[in-house]
């Protein structure tokens, strides 16, 4: 859909598009910027032809991901709302149904995970473009920096809300050891991303 169409939908009183469509989106965005900040710094700047190369095909790779996150993302959750609305008039039905609640949230957490693991590899590349990409760039690059950001903080919380009502006490620990193994990630990246910036514009 073009982006009118998905304002729309995203703005409408629905459960999906939500939030975590958002979140791929911003990611979406991020890597758009990368790409366009890597083709202005062809000749201005301190990055080898190969090196872009090399970046330009990654991060395409990732933008084409996050891109199909967008829908995937509203139709996990559509998921578990189709979970909801099994039958539950037996204790066999109440079970079944249970179970697939269960189920439809853990896939739910899938997606996020991916778009805070991409988005952290575009704070990598928003980095190395902030050091020795076109400095007239800058400005793009640190904004490219910050929708990641968001990317990652907004796929942490859907992860969070998806994993509450599982009660797997293994898959909930191993989700929170990769949440805060992120969080940590991107905290770290962002600190000096700020720094560079701040550094190298009048913000």
């Amino acid at each position: 859909m073009d982006i009118r169409r998905f304002l729309e939908r995203l703005s409408a009183n629905t459960p999906t598009p939500g939030g975590g469509s958002a979140s791929a989106l911003a990611g979406t965005l991020s890597a758009s910027l990368i790409l366009m900040a890597a083709g202005l710094s062809w000749k201005k700047g301190r990055m080898k032809e190969r090196e872009l190369r090399g970046i330009m095909k990654a991060v395409s790779c990732i933008q084409k991901r996050l891109f199909r996150a967008i829908e995937e993302d509203a139709r996990s959750y559509e998921a578990v709302l189709k979970a909801f609305h099994l039958p539950k008039d037996t204790e066999k039905e109440r079970r079944v149904r249970s179970k697939a609640i269960r189920q439809a949230y853990r896939k739910a957490t899938i997606t996020p995970q991916l778009v805070c693991q991409q988005s952290i590899e575009l704070l990598e590349y928003s980095n190395m473009f902030i050091l020795k990409g076109n400095p007239n760039a800058l400005s793009d690059v640190g904004v490219a920096a910050f929708l990641a950001d968001t990317a990652v903080k907004g796929g942490l919380l859907n992860i969070g809300i998806n994993l509450d009502p599982i009660r797997d006490q293994l898959f909930r620990k191993r989700m929170d050891l990769l949440a805060k193994r992120l969080d940590k990630r991107r905290s770290q990246m962002m600190g000096g991303i700020q720094k560079r910036l701040k550094a190298s514009l009048t913000i």
